[in-house]
C-alpha cells in the first residue's frame, strides 16, 4: 500500500501481518482523489476520516496539504498503527481519535470540508451512516460526505445523494447536506 499523491507520493505503508482492516485499493484511491482534485484545493482543508482502518485515506489528504485530518478508528491495534505511521511520515496534521464512530458523531462539534467513511462493507446499519453524518451538521455547505461501500448498497434514492463513482468493486457515494439542515 502506498501514498499516491502529494508531497509523500510513493511512500509505502507496511501493514503488519494479519492486519484487521481492508484498505481502499490504490486504483480506487487514485480515482477518488482525481475526482476530488477537480473540485477542491486540498491545501487548508479540514477532513474527517471515519472508520480509519489503515489510515490510508487520512494520509492521502494530509500528504496533499489538508490542514487537519481527524482519523477515527475504534480498534486499538489499528489506531496505534495509524498514529505510529503518521509520526514516521511526519504528518503532524493527522489527529488520531480512538473511538467508536457511532459514539464519536454525537459529540463532534467541529465543521469539516470533507467527511469520508469507509466502514466494513458487511457492517450492520451501513445504510444509516449517511443520515447519521448529515444530521449532525458537521459539513460546511456545499461540501461532501463520501461513503465507500460495495455492490450490495445503492444510495441513489437518498435525498442528499449527488453522485456515485465506481472503481472495480469499490463504490463511492457522494452526498451534500441540504441547505436547510
Amino acid at each position: 500500500m502506498r501514498i499516491i499523491g502529494g508531497r509523500l507520493k510513493g511512500k509505502t505503508l507496511d501493514l503488519p501481518a494479519r492486519y484487521s482492516a481492508r484498505p481502499t485499493t490504490d486504483f480506487a484511491k487514485e480515482g477518488l482523489f482525481n475526482v476530488l482534485g477537480n473540485e477542491y484545493e486540498f491545501e487548508d482543508l479540514k477532513v474527517l476520516d471515519l472508520f480509519g482502518g489503515t489510515g490510508s485515506i487520512s494520509f492521502e489528504f494530509a500528504s496533499r496539504g489538508a490542514s487537519r485530518v481527524y482519523c477515527v478508528e475504534m480498534a486499538r491495534e489499528n489506531a496505534s498503527f495509524i498514529k505510529k505511521e503518521a509520526a514516521r511520515l511526519g504528518l503532524d496534521n493527522v489527529v488520531m481519535v480512538r473511538d467508536n464512530v457511532f459514539d464519536f458523531l454525537p459529540i463532534c462539534n467541529e465543521k469539516f470540508d470533507i467527511v469520508f467513511a469507509d466502514p466494513p462493507y458487511a457492517l450492520d446499519g451501513l445504510e444509516t451512516i449517511p443520515d447519521k453524518v448529515l444530521s449532525r451538521g458537521i459539513l460546511h455547505p456545499g461540501c461532501y460526505f463520501i461513503l465507500e461501500h460495495g455492490d450490495e448498497h445503492s444510495f441513489t434514492a437518498h435525498p442528499c445523494f449527488v453522485k456515485e463513482k465506481t472503481y472495480g468493486r469499490v463504490h463511492f457515494s457522494f452526498f451534500e447536506p441540504k441547505n436547510d439542515a
